[in-house]
């Protein structure tokens, strides 16, 4: 008897506190997310790590379960743009009980620094990470003088 009592006190009290929780996510997420153009929200896809260099820019998409044929990379004006789609396969009769993984076309877009040489870039995927590598321009990298 006990147990079936705190079952439901258990769910009627979670129940109660989903409104609630919704609002503090919706209000977290307003407080804490980036401003300016291209800001994104909080679980965009595919995930995005950049690492700079003198020599180059490395951009990392994490994107389990791409096709790379359908994946479109793009630079203009310091701007690389990543399109394409993901498909979640589903059983057949089935439903899902929760769903957290991304499934559909997605696009990401996010600035480079000025001086790099989209003529030179390359990507490469593996392992689910989307590696893109675009070098620097030489005229602007750092050089060593020699003194005579």
């Amino acid at each position: 008897m006990l147990g079936s009592w705190m079952s439901s006190f258990d769910k009627s009290i979670f129940d109660d506190f989903a409104p609630f929780e919704e609002e503090m996510d919706r209000m977290f997420d307003t407080l804490n997310r980036t401003t300016g153009i291209r800001a994104v929200r909080r679980g965009s896809f595919p995930q995005v790590n950049i690492g700079a260099s003198p020599e180059r820019v490395d951009v990392y998409l994490f994107g389990a379960g791409l096709d790379p044929k359908t994946v479109d990379i793009s630079i203009e004006k310091s701007l690389l743009a990543v399109s394409g789609s993901r498909e979640v396969p589903t059983r057949e009769g089935g439903a899902y009980y929760r769903r957290e993984r991304f499934g559909g076309d997605f696009r990401r877009v996010v600035s480079l620094p000025e001086d790099v040489d989209p003529e030179h870039a390359d990507a490469n995927y593996r392992d689910g990470v989307l590696h893109i590598t675009v070098p620097r321009r030489e005229s602007v990298r750092p050089r060593q003088i020699e003194v005579r």
